[in-house]
């Protein structure tokens, strides 16, 4: 289950969208392409200097969703995967590894973007359109 869920999540190309939530309920949506989940609860995450990071050292609480269309609303694909931030980084080892990562694959310019590395524990994963399917018939 786990390695199904971390092959969907790392497929390239894909792009999703992380919601975050300021301490005062300032909400805030932002197009990501660059989480990469590194085992079954850890997902990897570079930021700019940005509002989805500013929201996240307040409230460490984020959900990313991944969708791809569907012959109709009800066939489309994806889930949303609950996360909390368990560390961020600014500068040193994770910072370095991460922008030497996306460099790589995006190049330079892309890592020299990159502000902080942050590191999320999954708490949860369900369908993008929850009937009662579990996630896994929703991939």
């Amino acid at each position: 289950m786990a390695q199904r869920l971390m092959d969907y999540f790392n497929k390239q190309p894909r792009i999703g969208t992380l919601s975050t939530a300021s301490r005062d309920g300032k909400v805030d949506a932002a197009v990501f392409g660059s989480p990469h989940m590194v085992d079954e609860k850890t997902i990897m995450m570079g930021f700019g200097d940005n509002r989805s990071l500013a929201n996240l050292q307040e409230n460490p609480n984020a959900v990313y969703l991944i969708m791809e269309p569907g012959e109709s609303i009800m066939d489309w694909k994806g889930v949303r995967v609950y996360l909390k931030m368990t560390a961020s980084d600014t500068s040193g080892a994770m910072l370095q590894n991460l922008k030497q990562q996306i460099a790589e694959v995006a190049g330079e310019q892309a890592a020299e973007m990159i502000h902080a590395a942050a590191s999320f524990e999954i708490t949860e994963v369900r369908p993008l359109i929850d009937i009662g399917q579990g996630w896994e018939a929703s991939i």
